[in-house]
């Protein structure tokens, strides 16, 4: 199978489109696409390609690391309660429980962070779908306050990734019932600074997951929601009672609940009549235990089935993360790790996970990536379950899925979407249509974004617009008018002082 990093984006014209908007535009751009179109690729090799001044956020730690960025929480100095506005005619927010106000917390700002975020050309969101409204405009909040008050955004290009037909934002019974007094929905369009600011939606088409037409359609038809009764009747073909294969065929069970997977890896771990090993995790600097990409203390057995979480980063390319393996051998310093249809094991090392913050280079000005923390583990974890939740952005090649408790808008997706063959999937439960959980809302905003993507007039136009803005800015004088106003004032107040006695 491939490595997805390996994936090109020089042949597809719609990831060439995005990364012309990003590279020669201000312009904001929502990008989007059903699982597996590669909007992680991209974003790795706009990283490795782009000039701009960036930083990248997620919304959670585990995203963030594989994004190669920071939390939204931990950049922007967020708490974790709701951002209420304080006016719902302003857009100064606070947070809630009352903890103090947003510009309070702001006070906490560091010199250096103050420094990087006047300096950023662009802000790069991962993982959108999973982003609250609230916390995009908290975002707004902080960007206006230390660059440009009058822009959304402070006048930052941003950059938002992500699928919203997958995981919704988590939001609170409690919660919602704060949030709703100011926002329709808990989905990041409901943002009001994003409807303050003018943005441009890609969908990227291509899926280089699948390659089965009809699987793709099947799976298209539980993304929108179109489910009739004969494409039910053929995703449940899949259904097969009491499933029990073959360890060697490597089957890994996706489920709603973490407690379920967790009772599954227990049980199955215990079952195993070989002894147990133990490796601690080693960490360095600062490396939150939320962020960990696997169990600090990993408990394995030789027979155990794992995944890997880490993709390769040798030459070889031997493995990618969520690939599915057994155990063959353990030493101190290395495993063994056979993996279904491969001839020979896998011998895997310690590897190394870096926790980063951005700092910004007094000399050039560039934003820069500083390690800060390490997490040094096998990079494997337990794979007989895996919630769907931890499953996004993972491929598998034999899946089992139980989503008889499918309680979220796109759970369900998620998990089918993980597979790359229809063959490869097996359903421990029936689908019922009411399992298939979506939000008339987010299919109303899909669709416009889908109907009014931009083409190279579009583009055009908009490097147009961002040439002039930057030709305004380099003639725009009132920064240095206010500075020699703000001079005068103190000499018109210290010139004495200053002077000294004649």
């Amino acid at each position: 199978m491939n490595n997805p990093d390996t994936l090109t984006i020089l042949t597809n014209p719609q990831l060439d489109l995005a990364f012309d908007f990003i590279q020669y535009t201000g312009q904001n751009l929502f990008l989007t696409g059903k699982a597996g179109t590669g909007k992680t690729t991209f974003l790795k090799n706009l990283k490795l390609r782009s000039p701009k001044r960036m930083v990248v956020v997620a919304p959670t730690g585990v995203a963030a690391i594989n994004a190669g960025g920071v939390t939204i929480h931990s950049f922007f100095q967020l708490s974790f309660g709701p951002q209420i506005p304080s006016d719902p005619n302003k857009s100064q927010f606070s947070n809630y429980p009352s903890e103090g106000n947003a510009a309070a917390n702001i006070k906490r700002f560091s010199k250096e962070k103050i420094n990087i975020i006047r300096s950023l050309d662009l802000l790069v969101i991962d993982e959108i779908s999973m982003v609250r409204a609230d916390m995009l405009d908290a975002i707004d909040e902080v960007l206006r306050r230390f660059r440009n008050r009058y822009r959304p955004f402070g006048g930052v290009q941003l950059l938002m990734i992500g699928d919203l037909q997958q995981l919704a934002p988590i939001v609170k019974d409690d919660e919602w019932e704060i949030l709703k007094q100011y926002y329709d929905t808990a989905f990041f369009f409901s943002s009001r600074a994003l409807k303050q600011s003018t943005f441009k939606g890609i969908e990227l088409k291509h899926i280089f997951r699948q390659s089965d037409q009809h699987f793709i359609d099947l799976l298209n038809k539980v993304r929108d929601n179109r489910l009739d009764q004969g494409t039910l009747q053929l995703l449940n073909q899949r259904y097969i009672p009491g499933f029990n294969p073959d360890e060697k065929e490597g089957y890994i069970t996706l489920t709603t609940h973490n407690y379920q997977s967790q009772q599954i890896n227990s049980t199955k771990l215990g079952q195993l009549k070989t002894s147990i090993s133990r490796f601690s995790a080693e960490v360095h600097g600062e490396f939150p235990e939320y962020s960990y990409p696997t169990d600090f203390d990993l408990e394995l057995k030789v027979g155990a089935q794992v995944m890997f979480v880490k993709n390769d980063p040798s030459p070889e390319k031997q493995f990618f993360n969520g690939k599915i393996g057994k155990i063959t051998d353990i030493d101190d310093d290395q495993i063994e790790v056979l993996c279904p249809e491969e001839k020979g094991a896998i011998t895997v090392g310690r590897l190394e996970w870096q926790n980063t913050k951005y700092t910004l280079n007094e000399v050039t000005q560039e934003i820069e990536e500083e390690v800060i923390g390490t997490f040094n583990q096998f990079p494997l974890k337990l794979a007989w379950a895996i919630t769907i939740h931890k499953s996004q952005g993972l491929t598998f090649e034999k899946a089992i899925i139980d989503a008889r408790a499918s309680f979220a808008h796109g759970q369900v997706y998620v998990a089918l979407s993980r597979c790359k063959t229809f063959e490869g999937l097996v359903l421990s439960t029936p689908i019922a249509s009411h399992s298939v959980k979506n939000d008339s809302t987010v299919v109303q905003f899909s669709e416009d974004v889908e109907q009014n993507q931009p083409g190279p007039a579009e583009l055009a136009q908009s490097r147009k617009e961002y040439l002039q803005q930057l030709l305004n800015e380099m003639l725009d004088f009132k920064p240095a008018l206010r500075q020699i106003q703000y001079l005068l004032r103190l000499w018109d107040e210290h010139g004495n002082q200053l002077l000294g006695s004649l």
